[in-house]
Formats: structure tokens, C-alpha cells, sequence
């Protein structure tokens, strides 16, 4: 298992009420699950439509993923405005 730490921006931050957390797991698809118990609803909607990064490189495959300590995974949210 690594320790990985999850960084929330924008709509994500909102949905958990926090900007980071950290999570136990070996891949992205577990961080996700256990992210999506811990946050309920709100978070499940903005994962929905946000994209995934792990250590700066968007995961193309979030749930097969394999995770090693210290990764830093960011969810990103779709921005609006003008």
C-alpha cells in the first residue's frame, strides 16, 4: 500500500470543505472509492465531470493506476467564468 496525499481545487475543494487529504491504497481507482465514502454526494458529482492528475500528469487509466508512496494525485474540476 502507498500513502498517497489528494489535493482538491475548485468545485472539488468546495464538496469536501478541505483543499487536501491523505489516503492509503495501492491504485487511483481505490484513492477514488475510498475519496467518494469519505465525501459522500457532493464529491461524486464533481468527480464526475473533473479530471485526475497523478503527479502532474493527467491518469489516463484512473482506475488501474498503481500508486507509489508520496504521489500526489489533483482533483480538477471543470472552471467557469468569464
Amino acid at each position: 500500500m502507498a500513502m498517497v496525499s489528494v489535493r482538491f481545487f475548485a468545485g472539488a475543494r468546495d464538496a469536501t470543505g478541505r483543499g487536501d487529504d491523505s489516503f492509503e491504497a495501492v491504485t487511483l481507482g481505490e484513492v477514488l472509492d475510498a475519496a467518494r465514502e469519505r465525501y459522500g454526494e457532493p464529491f461524486r458529482a464533481v468527480l464526475a465531470t473533473s479530471r485526475v492528475w497523478v503527479n502532474g500528469d493527467e491518469a489516463a487509466q484512473r482506475e488501474r493506476t498503481v500508486l507509489a508512496d508520496a504521489d500526489e494525485i489533483a482533483i480538477l474540476p471543470p472552471v467557469s467564468g468569464g
